[in-house]
């Protein structure tokens, strides 16, 4: 074989076709599968075990590995009753949109090419959603945690100036502030970009899980004493185990005041802008000098598609660009400045970067940000009819209060003393149910319930199959722990 096209065209065109039938047949009856069964020991072995190949295998042979040995003990969450964290169900358009990608196997790091206008096309269209300037800079990344971590070294270059990325930070104490319930990669992109993780400062939240402003001023005031430098600070648009939504626009004019660097973390919840309800909880996002949000969770693009957003594009090529000989621009030709602007390479890590847009764009022009806003808005009802649920139910009890599309409560009996761990094994018996998937969180010392409403297929028929399957399971436990 002197390359690796098909020797038969015709039999790998067949193949195809097959493969995509069985996957749009696979994802349209998603629903009358389990959310998830456990992966058998012999399944694990099969692959755990494997050897190296030294010679090629059919394709037809290793399709239907694939069909038998990995569809069935994937994660869940395309199904509609897979409800623990916040991951989006994703569509069949955007499965082909993935084919297609990888059909033209760009890489847009950077060059003269049309993969690289569609990237800077879906950058504009969400500069255009969170109304930010359309100078702003963006880059499609894996998802929110790289995104927040451009974000925050961007900052820190803003602040410490670009020649720390020959001398370092030089003795420099800088230290930013976040909620204390922010997602756990904003104090791994404080490690990873050195300043250490005890520069970020954890600010206590108020009774609705918001960052606490007085407690937030008050630990500006402190550090400063010290000697320190505050150099960013960090709201929340979602936060992960309730959905909270950080006070955007008083942290907007604390940054202003104290001259920070005001970023957001919108993973999920910065999506909410494209539904009119839920918009006003985002008041101030347009006035971050960064955001960073996932398209794979409430655009329900197939994994993985993260972004993020730089209001001064100056400093993010400052504080990744390269100038190397093999990566120089050109007047015209393939290495040409496709519209005048930075190659992506310039403004994030990566070099090689996969064609993420193709499948943005499909999402956002073939759905239309109105038909996207109205399945954030539909979640956030489905989890409205939750929580009305749980207020209802004498066996339940509400622990959050519910902002968006996250639902936190837990199952009380009275007979049961230890009640964290009542509820914990309960998820575990719901997710070897097949029946659902949510997952646990920690509420005021508390173990809960966490419902994530982020799947488009979900209604409120399965908050039913949930809340039944759920009874029958904390009955079954309660009499088996009476006879022990």
């Amino acid at each position: 074989m002197s390359n690796l096209d098909p020797e038969n065209w015709e039999h790998i065109r067949a193949l195809g076709h097959r493969m995509l039938d069985d996957m749009l047949n696979n994802i349209r009856t998603v629903a009358q599968k389990p959310v998830w069964q456990p992966p058998p020991a012999s399944v694990r072995t099969l692959f755990q075990t494997a050897s190296l190949p030294q010679t090629g295998a059919d394709l037809e042979a290793l399709y239907q590995q694939f069909i038998e040995h990995v569809v069935p003990y994937a994660v869940g969450n395309r199904h509609p009753r897979f409800m623990g964290w916040v991951h989006g169900g994703g569509t069949a358009q955007g499965m082909l949109a993935d084919m297609l990608a990888a059909g033209l196997n760009a890489n847009v790091g950077g060059r003269n090419h049309i993969p690289v206008d569609i990237e800077h096309m879906v950058i504009r269209w969400v500069t255009q959603i969170f109304h930010f300037p359309s100078t702003t800079t963006g880059l499609l990344v894996s998802g929110s945690s790289m995104a927040n971590f451009i974000a925050i070294l961007t900052a820190c270059r803003a602040i410490a100036g670009a020649e720390v990325r020959q001398s370092g930070l030089s003795g420099r104490h800088l230290v930013g502030y976040a909620c204390e319930s922010a997602h756990g990669c904003i104090a791994r992109s404080f490690d990873m970009a050195g300043l250490g993780i005890q520069a970020l400062r954890r600010v206590k939240t108020d009774n609705h899980f918001r960052m606490d402003i007085a407690g937030l001023k008050q630990m500006i005031t402190a550090d400063r004493a010290q000697g320190l430098e505050p150099f960013i600070l960090i709201g929340t648009a979602g936060t992960v185990n309730v959905g909270a939504i950080d006070p955007l626009e008083a942290l907007a004019d604390i940054a202003a005041e104290e001259k920070l660097w005001f970023h957001i973390d919108g993973a999920f919840g910065a999506m909410a802008i494209l539904s009119a309800q839920h918009a006003p909880l985002l008041q101030g996002i347009e006035r971050a000098d960064s955001l960073a949000f996932d398209f794979h969770k409430w655009l329900q693009v197939p994994y993985d598609a993260g972004c993020v957003l730089i209001r001064h594009p100056e400093i993010q090529a400052k504080t990744f660009a390269q100038s190397l000989d093999y990566l120089s621009r050109e007047d015209r030709g393939l290495a040409a400045l496709a519209g005048e602007a930075p190659w992506f390479c310039d403004l994030g890590p990566e070099l090689s970067r996969g064609f993420r847009a193709l499948k943005v764009w499909f999402a956002l022009a073939g759905f239309g940000t109105e038909a996207l806003g109205a399945v954030i808005a539909r979640s956030c009802q489905v989890a409205h009819y939750l929580e009305a649920q749980v207020q209802t139910l004498p066996w339940l009890e509400l622990m959050a209060p519910v902002v968006l599309n996250i639902v936190c409560f837990r199952v009380v009996v009275p007979q049961v003393k230890d009640l964290d761990h009542f509820n914990a094994e309960l998820v575990k018996d719901l997710h070897e149910s097949g029946m659902a998937a949510p997952s646990t969180t920690k509420i005021r010392g508390h173990v809960v319930i966490r419902v994530a409403i982020v799947n488009h297929r979900t209604t409120e028929q399965d908050i039913d199959i949930l809340l039944e399957t759920l009874h029958n399971l904390a009955r079954t436990r309660t009499k088996r722990q009476k006879h022990q």
